[in-house]
């Protein structure tokens, strides 16, 4: 049985998450999508914005589906399924609507910890809308804005056409978020191909989608900032697994996504790894190839991460023999 693909969603107040769900459900009439979204107000307004296009609107009303102690999320999610089995839906995709007061993290982890949800759904990626005209203010005032754009696998600027050129702005998300790409979207307009089949969570290469534009630190003191680890040298899997241990062990509550393709000494194969918070996983990928240089690149995202110390300690990995 194939997995069903989801995307979340996510975004600060105001960005623009609604009217791009609307459109993506009037425009994308080859897909079946379902739809899970959560509101503040105990009357749901966003079902009736979004229209009935959707196979079927589950609207969460506890204010916060980040809050991992009501498992309403994941009633959700179970019901949708039991609906399929039972025959009575059918949907091709699962887009699920964050507030915009919501934190992504425990959202994603739901699709890593329960087994059937596990088994059932498949994570494609994470959506994040950033409002080009306000977002520097709110990324100076709201650490949890920076932390939507932390854990994205696809930014998407709305509002450009009042905002223009943002090149500051352009800066800050490439420190938060070296790993995403962004792109423009004018109400709602925007080539869902760039949004959907992103295998943002699967074990692959490509672990930077592209390489860093901005190099000057911006002025601006980041709380989320991402951290890229490249390696020229082979490491021991005993040591590189103790090191992400002990990162674990140091930072769990601060790391958001992370992601890797590390060259293992006296191995053949490349190993991929990808986590989100306390949870992870690592799996052999294909070996290496005769006209390719094996080499290690790691990218952690996270709040106030201590990037010299964790340089350093990768640093240490380095064998004797090439220091």
């Amino acid at each position: 049985m194939t997995p069903i693909a989801v995307t979340v969603l996510t975004g600060f107040l105001g960005a623009g998450k609604t009217t791009l769900l609307r459109q993506i459900l009037h425009t994308q009439h080859q897909m079946k999508i379902a739809v899970i979204e959560n509101e503040f107000s105990e009357i749901p307004i966003d079902n009736q914005l979004i229209g009935d296009r959707a196979t079927r609107i589950t609207t969460l009303s506890n204010g916060c589906i980040c809050c991992t102690r009501s498992g309403e999320l994941e009633a959700a999610l179970l019901d949708l399924l039991d609906s399929v089995d039972k025959g009575e839906v059918r949907f091709d995709r699962l887009m699920i609507e964050c507030t915009g007061m919501a934190d992504p993290g425990p959202i994603l982890q739901a699709f890593f910890a329960h087994e059937i949800i596990c088994e059932r759904y498949v994570l494609d990626g994470v959506i994040t809308l950033v409002d080009a005209v306000h977002a520097m203010s709110q990324l100076d005032q709201f650490p949890l804005a920076q932390s939507q754009i932390g854990y994205a696998d696809r930014i998407v600027l709305t509002k450009t056409d009042v905002a223009g050129e943002c090149p500051e702005l352009a800066e800050r998300l490439q420190r938060i978020n070296a790993r995403a790409p962004v792109y423009r979207m004018i109400q709602g307009d925007i080539d869902p191909a760039l949004l959907f089949d992103i295998r943002g969570f699967m074990l692959e290469e490509n672990v930077v989608a592209a390489r860093p534009l901005f190099y000057r630190v911006a002025p601006e003191q980041n709380a989320v900032s991402s951290i890229v680890v490249e390696l020229d040298y082979p490491v021991a899997l005993t040591a590189i697994s103790k090191v992400m241990e002990e990162l674990l062990a140091g930072f769990a509550d601060n790391l958001m996504r992370y992601k890797g393709m590390l060259w293992i000494a006296d191995q053949p194969c490349r190993l991929l790894f990808q986590g989100v918070q306390r949870l992870y996983s690592a799996d052999w990928d294909r070996e290496w190839q005769p006209d390719e240089t094996p080499h290690s690149v790691l990218v952690f995202i996270g709040m106030q991460l201590p990037e010299t110390e964790i340089r350093e300690v990768f640093a240490r990995l380095r064998p004797a023999c090439l220091i």
